[in-house]
């Protein structure tokens, strides 16, 4: 073998010596990006003090903050809603609430849309649509209960 070969061969491995670990790093599952897969909250029972910074993002429609794996929402018509962080089609952690078609949850991992009762409003593959786990709120004083 000459040189010139022997060092283009040395130059190609070391290349793929160098760049295909990177490959399994950068493929689309483990970019972090999709969140954590997890169980759908059960037992649910919490409350939030609205006068607190933790719930800074309450005080205005439309604003929603996350706890104990549940979306809090205070919807585009003054009311609060709650539903899982967790989506019901693959169970990423990514479930959102967004001010657009009167106000919806929904998951960037896989564009999934649901309604404020939890109700989907598309269909990602082919897979049936599940409903979305939404939870009970009331309000008393500045106290916000979610619970099942």
């Amino acid at each position: 073998m000459e040189r010139k070969q022997f060092l283009r061969t040395l130059g190609a491995g070391a290349a793929f010596a160098l760049t295909f670990p990177c490959l399994g790093g950068c493929s689309s599952d483990s970019d972090g990006n999709e969140g954590d897969k997890k169980e759908i909250p059960t037992g649910v029972d919490f409350t939030v003090d609205l006068e607190s910074d933790e719930a800074s993002n309450l005080q205005t429609n439309g604003g929603f903050i996350l706890k104990n794996d549940v979306v809090v929402v205070k919807n585009l018509e003054g009311e609060f809603v709650a539903a899982t962080q967790i989506c019901s089609h693959e169970n990423y952690d990514q479930v959102r609430f967004a001010n657009v078609d009167g106000g919806i949850f929904y998951c960037d991992v896989h564009g999934s849309r649901f309604s404020q009762t939890g109700e989907p409003l598309n269909q990602v593959d082919s897979k049936a649509a599940k409903p979305l786990k939404v939870y009970q709120t009331t309000l008393t004083g500045s106290t916000l209960r979610v619970f099942e």
